[in-house]
């Protein structure tokens, strides 16, 4: 997904649009969390980039999405830049400490 979407709407509530924009974006992670994995693959991870346009867009963790949303709120933006791309996730091996005893 790699969308601008605007914070106003003539119909809407600058509230309920921020949530209608929220809920979009938490319909499409989970729509491709849902695919069928891949043979060797854990999980789906996400590349997210996040911006007021796609030229100043950072890289950013999915779990601070509605974070930014609520920032760029704040700051009055009319629209903002998302990019969610699906990659496969691959889970690693914790490290165990070994513990000394006394």
């Amino acid at each position: 997904m790699k969308k601008t979407f605007n914070l106003t709407a003539p119909n809407k509530q600058p509230a309920r649009q921020v949530d209608s924009v929220k809920h979009d974006i938490k319909k499409y992670i989970g729509r491709e969390r849902r695919k069928a994995l891949p043979e060797g693959v854990d999980f789906w991870d996400f590349d997210c980039k996040f911006g007021k346009d796609a030229a100043s867009a950072e890289v950013i963790h999915v779990a601070e999405i509605n974070k930014k949303i609520d920032e760029i709120v704040l700051k009055e933006a009319p629209s903002f830049y998302i990019e969610i791309l699906a990659k496969h996730g691959i889970r690693k091996k914790r490290e165990v400490k070994a513990e000394a005893t006394e």
